[in-house]
């Protein structure tokens, strides 16, 4: 799990107006083909009427006010999923695509290709940078977390760390690297009839926006930067930003960051960094 901002507010809204394009040339194994970019969603996507809940740490719970539960998907179980389906909530599989955790189950298969593993992902022990580029061996591996959510019983998938690029990750990866793995992610999730969410890529929200179902993205307003979330506010897809509480007071959260919220046509909520149980509403 990392977070971090997204990038400097005048690149980002920038990019956002002239939109993001290219290609790199990327490594793909039969096995694993890119899925086009063009696929359409086939799965659930909340809506901006819908509320979120974000828990990936802590006893899970299920009492809380919202629509929507964003879960882990090797610690939750499918009983949780299935008890939430009850109470008539939907369920988002969160799954890191972006670094390699070394304390998940699967960790071996990346071990068994260290040439994929980069540079630490500063502030998160454990935590390292993968190189997005290669596909023909992240793809099985990415392609079977997914498999796990579908087989748990979610609704949709939420990819974290997919702006490596932006950051130090010991690979040379470029914009138009982000772009294809990101569109891979998504054709991915919508070939198991789940739907995706762009997590935090907002500089690049332009041109992935046709990919992606909905935005999950934290910070925004603390950094600046919620205005580069207009791609998807535009065309009426839900926006769920979240705001820290080691950014922002309870009061700054509700004073500032509420108004902005609905004002902008997003949805927000505070939260602890390390996404326990608790979180504040805007009223």
């Amino acid at each position: 799990m990392t977070i971090r901002p997204s990038g400097f507010l005048a690149l980002a809204i920038l990019i956002v107006l002239a939109g993001c394009g290219g290609s790199a040339a990327m490594r793909s194994s039969a096995a694993s083909p890119p899925v086009p970019a063009s696929a359409p969603s086939s799965g659930w996507a909340p809506s901006r009427a819908d509320t979120y809940q974000w828990q990936l740490t802590g006893t899970i719970d299920t009492t809380i006010a919202a629509s929507v539960y964003d879960l882990d998907a090797f610690d939750t179980p499918p009983q949780t999923v299935a008890a939430l389906h009850r109470l008539g909530r939907h369920v988002v599989c969160y799954v890191d695509t972006g670094t390699y955790e070394d304390w998940r189950p699967d960790a071996a298969s990346f071990q068994a290709n260290p040439a994929v593993i980069g540079s630490p992902d500063s502030g998160w022990p454990g935590e390292y940078w993968l190189d997005i580029r290669r596909i023909d061996i992240l793809g099985p591996i990415v392609e079977a977390r997914f498999d796990l959510c579908k087989a748990k019983g979610f609704d949709a998938i939420e990819p974290d760390n997919i702006d490596g690029y932006q950051n130090r990750t010991g690979f040379p990866l470029t914009a138009a690297d982000q772009l294809t793995y990101d569109r891979w992610l998504a054709g991915q999730a919508h070939a198991r009839g789940l739907g995706i969410a762009l997590k935090n890529d907002s500089d690049q929200a332009a041109a992935l926006e046709p990919s992606f179902d909905w935005s999950l993205d934290e910070d925004c307003y603390a950094q600046g930067w919620c205005a580069a979330l207009a791609p998807f506010i535009a065309v009426g897809k839900a926006v769920v930003a979240v705001e820290y509480d080691d950014a922002l007071t309870p009061a700054q959260f509700i004073a500032g960051a509420c108004p902005a919220a609905a004002l902008g046509g997003y949805q927000t909520i505070l939260k602890h960094r390390l996404l326990d149980a608790w979180q504040e509403p805007c009223p």
